[in-house]
């Protein structure tokens, strides 16, 4: 953690805020916000009508480099006795698993490329290198996370059911403990993707125990298959260099986890973000949904490597109006939607990867203890 990131949580930690949850578009007329959803109607259907072979060909060109870096790094990792070839084949190892992850698997699991009708980039097809079975994490986020957007007790990804990250929440000792083990929580991310939701539905009495063991046993069979090419096969594989390619393919694994959930987190939970009360959805509009995406959302500043490593979800608030838009084009579509914010007076949060980093870790330390000064 640099010391931008350490200075910005000291600040973040010292301010004196009060607890709130967002009422999207409250300054703004009915009028107003039927004429927003109009606009970004417009422009989601200008983009859409564009699409074609520049964008199927960015695709394609992805994923041909995360598979060259994946062969790449692994084929290091067959020399992997010598120090600089450990080094070098978990980077390219771990940049292939965050591509497959981040631009590839969460977009082409969005629909994204659906429009291509290739049947080896569709969402109906796509099965990813993580521990999560796609047709879970479709429901879970596709589903639940997109539909309900930072709506307490709604949406699930408020604090994955295990973190207090907004003073609505109610508080329990246990989350004394959170900024311990949201670390944790990040190496293990997609462990944690594959079981938060089934424990939900749970709880909260939407699936019999019988369906909760049938989605374990799936989550337990993708992992098998997961362990046994990354824990097993290669190593195997690598001879007397088995120990080397074992570990490297560890690190590799938690580093994807921990940038994945890094990412996530800047874009739903820096401080300046909104969450909404359940009766938001009241005879929700369109328009008014927008509002809710726009206010609880951030982006990430950068370029275009930062952009492309985080499979454009630096441009969360565009994923979050159009999640079915080709990552491609959020960077384009990133000012035009910052002008909207603007002309209706919308907050647009944006902010540099330290500075969101900060924001994020410093909700999670502030909303760990029961006290006012918090801010949702």
């Amino acid at each position: 953690m640099t010391s931008t990131v350490v200075t910005r949580m000291m600040r973040l930690l010292a301010d004196d805020f009060a607890p709130r949850t967002g009422v999207a578009g409250t300054h703004l007329s009915d009028a107003d916000v039927k004429e927003l959803g109009n606009e970004l109607d417009a422009l989601r259907r200008e983009v859409l009508a564009d699409l074609g072979a520049a964008d199927a060909r960015y695709i394609r060109r992805v994923i041909a480099a995360q598979r060259g870096l994946e062969v790449t790094g692994r084929a290091l990792l067959f020399g992997a006795s010598r120090r600089w070839a450990w080094w070098t084949g978990t980077a390219c190892l771990t940049v292939a698993k965050a591509l497959e992850n981040m631009e590839i698997g969460h977009n082409v699991m969005h629909g994204q490329w659906d429009w291509m009708r290739d049947p080896k980039i569709h969402s109906t097809t796509w099965e990813w290198d993580n521990a999560c079975p796609a047709d879970q994490w479709k429901h879970a986020h596709n589903v639940l996370h997109h539909t309900y957007t930072n709506v307490l007790g709604k949406d699930r990804d408020i604090g994955y059911t295990i973190l207090r990250v907004n003073a609505a929440q109610p508080w329990h000792p246990a989350y004394l403990a959170q900024p311990f083990y949201n670390l944790l929580f990040a190496g293990l991310f997609e462990f944690g993707n594959a079981v938060y939701d089934l424990g939900a539905q749970l709880e909260a009495g939407e699936k019999s125990e019988d369906e909760i063991k049938q989605g374990l046993a799936d989550v337990g069979r993708k992992f098998a298959r997961q362990a046994l090419k990354d824990y097993v096969a290669f190593p195997l594989l690598a001879g007397r260099n088995a120990r080397y390619v074992l570990t490297a393919n560890l690190a590799a694994n938690i580093l994807r986890n921990v940038w994945v959930h890094t990412v996530i987190f800047c874009g739903h939970f820096p401080g300046d973000v909104d969450v909404f009360p359940e009766d938001v959805l009241d005879g929700e509009t369109r328009g008014q949904w927008y509002v809710r995406q726009l206010l609880g959302s951030a982006d990430i500043t950068g370029g275009p490597l930062l952009h492309l490593l985080t499979g454009n979800l630096s441009h969360q608030i565009e994923h979050h109006l159009f999640p079915d838009v080709p990552s491609n084009r959020l960077a384009r579509i990133a000012p035009r939607v910052r002008e909207i914010c603007a002309r209706y007076g919308l907050p647009y949060h944006s902010g540099s990867f330290p500075r969101q980093v900060a924001s994020h870790w410093g909700k999670v330390v502030r909303h760990a203890f029961p006290t006012g000064r918090n801010r949702g």
